[in-house]
């Protein structure tokens, strides 16, 4: 972890929810995008419900997998949190398009931000909470 970024000017404990906060999408992202890599038939199936052909099941798990590890390496969590920010955007129009909830991509995205605010000072500096 880079500690200068990050407990300069906060707490051990804001350290250490920042990066529990971070571990749920991270956790979710990663199991998802090796199961884009995998293929098995329900995520084919997904993929024709949300009317995306399956044969994008690859590029997008390498896209989610690389922003996910891009997040999770403190010099390059910035990066990773906007490409993020893209790609769970992109799930809740496809939600959105076909009539269903879009409550989960968004919670993630919440929690990417929360958790990289959290753990890093540079992005308190820039985003201030009065």
């Amino acid at each position: 972890m880079d500690s200068e970024n990050t407990t300069s000017t906060g707490s051990k404990k804001m350290l250490w929810a920042g990066w529990i906060a971070s571990a749920i999408p991270v956790a979710m992202l990663i199991l998802s995008g090796v199961m884009k890599l995998l293929k098995p038939e329900p995520v084919v199936e997904g993929f024709e419900h949300l009317g995306w052909p399956a044969s994008l099941a690859l590029a997008l798990g390498i896209v989610e997998l690389v922003s996910t590890a891009l997040y999770v390496v403190p010099r390059t969590a910035v990066l990773g949190a906007i490409l993020l920010t893209g790609y769970l955007g992109g799930a809740i129009a496809t939600h959105v398009r076909i009539g269903e909830g879009f409550i989960g991509p968004a919670a993630f995205g919440v929690l990417v931000w929360l958790g990289l605010y959290l753990r890093d000072a540079r992005i308190r500096e820039i985003l201030p909470l009065r």
